[in-house]
């Protein structure tokens, strides 16, 4: 038996979560874990794992969420800014997807503290590695218009 998703939990209310916004397609928590106080995990109240997942009439409303949350988590907690991330699989501790909202000042530590900085090769490294997303961008938005 597959274990319950922890975030659809927190937001069908069997397990709390300490929620600082909620509306009808998103849910905000602060996280049990988190990099700084206030550490806001934003969520859509449908189940998808993955960015990609979610259909694309809640990627806009998702999006909305955090960047209302952008601006009020600075202002509660009088920082500088915040810092958004999402994770898509790969240190994706919980598979639903969730945005990171966290908060953020000059001095705080935070330095590249989710990536090491690789450069690339060369010129011809960049023009390869542009030229094959231009490509899978082109390919998607080509599936995404033949649907």
């Amino acid at each position: 038996m597959a274990k319950p998703c922890v975030f659809c939990e927190i937001v069908s209310g069997a397990k709390e979560g300490p929620t600082v916004y909620q509306d009808a397609l998103t849910v905000a928590f602060l996280d049990h874990r988190p990099l700084f106080p206030g550490h806001v995990l934003l969520v859509p109240r449908s189940h998808h794992e993955l960015l990609a997942d979610l259909p694309v009439d809640q990627v806009g409303p998702l999006f909305q969420s955090a960047r209302l949350l952008s601006q009020a988590v600075p202002a509660a907690l009088e920082a500088e800014g915040t810092f958004l991330a999402v994770n898509n699989r790969v240190s994706q501790s919980v598979p639903h997807v969730h945005v990171h909202v966290v908060p953020r000042r000059k001095g705080d530590g935070l330095k590249g503290f989710f990536w090491p900085r690789v450069s690339y090769r060369d010129a011809a490294h960049l023009e390869d590695v542009r030229s094959r997303i231009e490509r899978a961008v082109a390919t998607l938005v080509t599936s995404e218009q033949a649907r």
